[in-house]
């Protein structure tokens, strides 16, 4: 999709002048578990704007963050290897060939990083002469400021601000207002990257897509999605909902006692039921996995039963997965059949025991052919990628298939029915 769907007050860094400048980079390279990259796929999507940045002839300083080192309790920040942006830099050198320098800034053992200090500025001024090609800021995250309030969140934001001429933000799928998606680019001339602007011109084709609309939906947790759940309702012409999702509706509509679900998510959940009522665009999938322990795969403590044994019953262990026989009903049939327009956030089982239901949505969404297909979020595209290779990978270049690298942020685009409200992406349409 091209930019002429984007709001024309988005400003986009082809606009800008970058020839000798300092560009500050916000990507969403939180590909890192445990000190290696699970999957590159979101570092590969920012290279359009890396290349673009450097035919313009700007410097880039890369910032991202990597999973959650700071303890929200206690409010401390542990700087941790397994959390470290050096692998992603590793990645980054072979694949552009490039010099890149990581700062080797000053580490506080309960707060984190309290400043860029002089080793960032040092590193900088290697970018300007030159010596390196590159420099990547250590992990967002470490820095004490970035998800602070009050002074430390003040500072910080100008440290890094201090640090360059031009701000672009090319990572959609970091939508919360921290200082290195938000604070800097109220300082900087900002601008939206190439992938940001992909994302937000294919966002369009979920909150206007092409009828029939069927959203799949899935998550750890049914309290968090209720509002993108209750907007997705009214968009959608189907629903298929799975993982704990699934277990809450199903524990709240037919008043079952499931295992991992709790008395106040069912009570939530009431309000979808009846939300639903006499519409009935919620699909019941109905076979599902049921276990004694969430790792019945390891004991064999595992069944498939259907709905109406459970409804009998009144109550059910584990549900762990949904049976790919549930696929096969006619009526799910009918619907993936007919869909104009896929949205996929969803693993439908408990990972990695339980990857049957998963690899049968991925498989049928995938041969519906006509069907413009878009999947969002880190996991689904990983359980994808890892189940169904050979749809993941002709996805890639089917022109009615887009894997957004966020699914946090494409889930309150729908709740907000835009994604120009997202301060992330409405700090860029202000003056800077």
């Amino acid at each position: 999709m091209g930019t002429n769907v984007l709001d024309p007050r988005l400003r986009r860094f082809e606009q800008a002048d970058m020839k000798g400048k300092v560009v500050l980079i916000r990507v969403d390279h939180n590909v890192v578990k445990g000190g290696r990259i699970k999957d590159p796929y979101r570092i590969d999507a920012t290279l359009g704007t890396l290349f673009g940045v450097a035919r313009r002839g700007g410097k880039p300083i890369l910032m991202t963050h990597v999973g959650r080192p700071r303890d929200k309790k206690t409010g401390k920040i542990q700087c941790r290897d397994r959390e470290s942006v050096l692998p992603i830099v590793r990645y980054l050198e072979g694949k552009l060939s490039a010099r890149i320098l990581v700062p080797d800034c000053a580490v506080d053992p309960e707060r984190g990083i309290l400043e860029p200090g002089e080793a960032t500025r040092n590193a900088v001024e290697a970018l300007r002469a030159d010596k390196v090609d590159m420099v990547y800021l250590p992990n967002t995250r470490w820095f004490q400021g970035e998800q602070a309030k009050g002074p430390e969140r003040e500072a910080l934001a100008e440290d890094l601000a201090d640090l360059a001429d031009l701000f672009v933000n090319d990572a959609f799928g970091s939508w919360q207002a921290h200082v290195s998606t938000f604070d800097v680019a109220r300082r900087l001339p900002a601008y939206a990257g190439a992938l940001m602007q992909k994302e937000l011109a294919n966002l369009e084709r979920v909150l206007r897509p092409e009828k029939p609309f069927v959203g799949v939906i899935a998550g750890a947790k049914y309290d968090t999605k209720i509002g993108p759940l209750r907007a997705l309702h009214e968009r959608a012409d189907a629903l298929i909902l799975g993982g704990l999702m699934y277990n809450t509706y199903l524990a709240a509509k037919y008043n079952l006692k499931i295992g991992g679900v709790t008395p106040e998510d069912r009570d939530l959940a009431r309000e979808l039921v009846a939300l639903d009522q006499g519409k009935d665009k919620i699909l019941e999938l109905p076979r599902v996995v049921e276990s004694e322990t969430m790792e019945g795969r390891v004991d064999g403590r595992y069944r498939t039963v259907s709905l109406e044994e459970l409804r009998r019953r009144g109550r059910a262990d584990f549900i762990v997965d949904v049976d790919p026989a549930s696929f096969d009903d006619q009526r799910v049939r009918e619907v993936v059949g007919s869909a104009g327009t896929f949205f996929i956030n969803a693993v439908m089982g408990y990972m990695p025991h339980f990857f049957e239901g998963s690899r049968a949505l991925y498989r049928m969404a995938a041969s519906n052919e006509q069907a413009a297909k878009l999947y969002g979020g880190g996991d689904t595209l990983q359980e994808f990628k890892a189940l169904c290779p050979g749809d993941y990978l002709r996805g890639l270049d089917a022109e009615g298939t887009y894997y957004f690298t966020g699914g946090g942020s494409v889930l309150a685009a729908i709740e907000q029915g835009t994604p120009y409200g997202l301060e992330p992406v409405r700090v860029l349409m202000e003056a800077a």
